[in-house]
């Protein structure tokens, strides 16, 4: 869902700076996918969790249904920033050209030893006990590219199963996934965060196997912006960024655990309860608590995609990624911190 203007001109009220004789901040267009998981749809909950928001920029988020249609709509100019997948970076550098893209931050990383890693659910009385298994069943995926099908697809090439000839993979939103493997309508599903933590679809399922099974560690969702972008907005996108890290170190300090949950459980329309025990801990996703991605799990995920087929030609990460930005916006976040 996109903020609208409305929406941007209350945010500037509430900061106390409508009516000021100062420049319009930039609308910062940034996209997100999940809510909670995507931690750009909880600094902007509290005011004074994103400092910057409201003075140098507004942001205005829209939603997609995953990382592949927010990469269209950077190739479009439609948005300025987004959290991709690292499948969809590298089809969006390689298949759809786009070699300005850059990755500029960390998002989350999936498989960090000791943090949580996503598993892949089937009904525990299916009958389905291994991968080769699977032969003839219907699988669901959230989006054809995402980090999570390219992972599902590794899994399903080491029993040589291909889709459409072994296996059928159909695409299903999230939050509908545990209706569709309750009713039977598909065999397995992917349970990201926070979806994965439904006590409900516990009940019923198992897990056959986890991500990192199937590709390892992953940098599994980058901050990515393009380069031109970049340079004509640099000022802007590193407060965005200060303003991350400001609200990440927030919300994983258990002195703010309960707030935590309640900014959680607003951005998702859940009870807190529901995040009790794992969100923000190492039961979460691991993120990187100074912003930096991992670019030697993010090489490793591409050269993967690479071989699977779905890349044209390789790409070298580093190339593409540009953490100057990320780097000042730490700097910048411990010293207001005092340290």
């Amino acid at each position: 869902m996109r903020m609208s203007r409305l929406a941007a001109a209350m945010l500037l009220t509430a900061f106390g700076i409508a009516g000021q004789s100062r420049a319009e901040p930039y609308h910062l267009r940034i996209g997100w996918v999940v809510a909670g998981a995507d931690l750009a749809t909880l600094m902007f909950e509290k005011p004074g969790l994103a400092p910057h928001a409201g003075k140098s920029y507004i942001p205005e988020l829209t939603h997609f249904e995953g990382t592949s249609t927010a990469m269209q709509a950077l190739a479009t100019a439609e948005l300025d920033t987004a959290a991709l997948a690292y499948s969809t970076l590298a089809l969006g550098i390689v298949n759809a050209g786009m070699s300005d893209l850059r990755v500029i931050a960390d998002e989350f990383q999936d498989g960090v030893p000791g943090y949580h890693t996503n598993a892949y659910l089937v009904r525990g009385d299916s009958g389905i006990r291994t991968v080769d298994n699977l032969k003839g069943k219907v699988l669901a995926t959230n989006q054809r590219g995402s980090a999570v099908d390219m992972a599902l697809r590794a899994m399903l090439s080491k029993s040589s199963f291909q889709d459409g000839r072994d296996v059928t993979i159909i695409e299903v939103r999230f939050p509908d996934m545990k209706a569709m493997l309750k009713e039977r309508k598909v065999d397995l599903i992917t349970a990201v965060v926070p979806f994965g933590f439904d006590p409900e679809l516990r009940e019923f399922t198992r897990p056959l196997f986890r991500q990192v099974d199937a590709i390892g560690r992953s940098q599994m969702i980058a901050r990515v912006a393009r380069d031109g972008f970049l340079k004509q907005h640099r000022a802007e996108m590193v407060d965005f960024l200060e303003d991350y890290l400001h609200a990440l170190h927030y919300l994983l300090d258990p002195a703010h655990h309960d707030e935590a949950m309640a900014l959680l459980a607003k951005a998702t329309k859940r009870d807190p309860s529901f995040y009790e025990g794992w969100a923000f801990t190492k039961q979460d996703y691991f993120r990187d608590p100074q912003g930096l991605p991992d670019l030697d799990a993010l090489q490793a995920n591409i050269d993967l995609q690479r071989k699977l087929g779905f890349l044209r030609a390789d790409v070298d990460v580093k190339k593409y990624a540009d953490l100057s930005l990320i780097k000042e916006a730490a700097q910048r976040s411990a010293a207001s911190a005092g340290h």
